[in-house]
């Protein structure tokens, strides 16, 4: 069968209007999103929890909130930078279709050792999330921009709009189930759910794997064995380079812990991009308007870091406002702190079909890539300067309403819908040829980015008070925002025709 005919074949199969495997994709995605938003929504309560607190979900690692929300930080950045190695081993040895499947089944692994209630097989299994999230995420993001091949941007658009829901199905689902598992039976039993979800999707993956045919089965631009040794050696020394910057540095600072090991991850992870761009700057197998291409991705991913920076406060600094400054009660009935971690999802369920449906109907009227972001970061930014009202009275020694933390997920959410899909799709649509994965990977980096300063910046300031805390990183996020705006004549020119 010719590539033309696989296209057309699937194209006849569709879900909702769009190509079958694009149903295996979304319910992979909601499975492992299920996983990973259930752990997060236990993760900053565990680490502040007292070390001998009695009663469920029972004792935790006694941090304060604001090393936990920098350790939090860190880990997603983890999360989110673990996609750079895994995009490169999927373009160049394994292919997409089988780096998802062997991340999903180290992402279970990792939430399975959590389980254990041992505190050094907890930080094991956060290591293995973050390494198997860094397999899964970016191909399965670029399986998806496979299945809109010669598509139009609209249509491409709305297919990962639909994509983006079954990421937040996923995510709304977790914190409710996950959370009612540690209130009853403790934390380790939540984080083993996680677990439960990461298999299911693997299992839905394996069979679902025929609506796929033709879509990331091959390693798009192989390496020889020359190239993977010398890749297989660098990383060895990497991690070895990394074991001695941490040891030197908890000997300077007064010995080894958590938060140090933090610390130096944040400046490394802060460094990657900054040597990723001048690599595919300077790459000489991608064409000048590829590498202008590139140019235009670099304003939508420093966007994108301002964006997550305030965006993903959502599992830690706004988790603990919610658990210790808000008064939870909805109609009479008491609410768990989590169960906020699913109050952004079910919005995302709710409006990202209707903002699918607007991008359709507006097609070539609907505002452009860059408008989008702009719009996403002024939002994103509102969000937080809403939130100092509720800061200053939680500051003053008040409980206040969960109506103020609603109405910031609704804002977010409709900031994360005209931010985040199109960037997915944007990243899709600007990637050299044959760096497909690496440049999804490079998009989640902007999130791990985000979630590095948002978490040291958490720590720094979250001393001075609520208030003044949610005042200065909303006006960082206007500040960009208005920056961004100005320079979207210079980003639609370097996208060259890609709008």
């Amino acid at each position: 069968m010719s590539q033309s005919d696989v296209a057309d074949s699937r194209r006849r199969k569709t879900f909702l209007g769009h190509p079958r495997g694009l149903a295996t994709l979304f319910f992979t995605e909601m499975w492992e999103r299920f996983s990973f938003y259930g752990m997060r929504a236990l993760l900053v309560l565990y680490l502040v929890a007292a070390p001998g607190a009695e009663g469920k979900p029972g004792p935790g690692l006694g941090f304060s909130t604001g090393d936990a929300a920098a350790v939090y930080g860190t880990y997603l950045a983890l999360v989110y930078v673990s996609p750079i190695i895994g995009g490169w081993i999927a373009d160049r040895i394994i292919g997409p279709r089988r780096a998802v499947l062997y991340g999903g089944i180290v992402i279970a692994a990792g939430h399975f050792s959590m389980a254990i209630p041992i505190d050094a097989l907890f930080w094991v299994g956060l290591l293995l999330i973050a390494i198997g999230t860094g397999l899964l995420k970016p191909c399965i993001s670029t399986m998806v921009g496979g299945l809109y091949e010669g598509d139009s941007r609209s249509q491409r658009d709305a297919g990962f709009a639909i994509f983006y829901m079954g990421i937040n199905l996923g995510g709304f689902l977790a914190p409710l189930v996950v959370s009612l598992f540690s209130n009853g039976l403790g934390w380790h039993w939540g984080f083993a759910c996680a677990g439960i979800g990461m298999v299911f999707g693997i299992v839905q993956y394996v069979l679902g794997s025929g609506n796929l045919t033709g879509i990331g089965e091959e390693a798009p631009n192989p390496a020889g064995r020359e190239i993977r040794i010398r890749a297989l050696v660098i990383g060895v020394i990497g991690l070895i380079a990394l074991a001695i910057v941490i040891w030197i540095y908890s000997q300077l600072t007064g010995g080894f812990s958590i938060t140090k090991v933090s610390d130096v991850l944040g400046i490394i992870i802060v460094l990657v991009p900054v040597i990723y761009f001048i690599r595919l700057f300077r790459a000489k197998n991608i064409t000048d308007v590829e590498r202008s291409r590139v140019g235009a991705f670099l304003f939508l991913f420093v966007g994108a870091v301002a964006f997550w920076m305030i965006f993903e406060q959502a599992g830690s600094t706004m988790n603990v406002f919610a658990e210790d400054h808000t008064d939870t009660s909805v109609f009479g009935w008491s609410m768990p702190a989590p169960f906020l971690q699913s109050i952004n999802p079910a919005f995302i369920i709710i409006f990202s079909p209707i903002f699918a449906w607007l991008w359709m109907r507006l097609a070539d009227r609907a505002p452009s890539t860059p408008v989008k972001f702009a719009l996403g970061l002024f939002g994103i930014g509102l969000s937080f300067w809403i939130m100092v009202i509720p800061g200053m009275s939680a500051d003053n020694g008040y409980t206040v309403t969960v109506w103020w933390l609603v109405l910031v997920y609704l804002i977010q959410t409709w900031s994360e819908l005209v931010l985040s899909p199109v960037g997915l799709s944007a990243t899709s649509r600007l990637a050299p040829r044959g760096m497909e994965s690496q440049l999804m990977a490079l998009w989640f980096l902007a999130t791990s980015v985000g979630n590095v300063i948002g978490g040291q910046a958490a720590r720094a300031l979250v001393g001075f008070g609520f208030g003044p805390y949610f005042a200065i990183m909303g006006g960082v996020a206007i500040v960009v925002a208005i920056g961004f705006t100005a320079c979207i004549p210079l980003i639609k020119r370097l996208m060259r025709g890609l709008d």
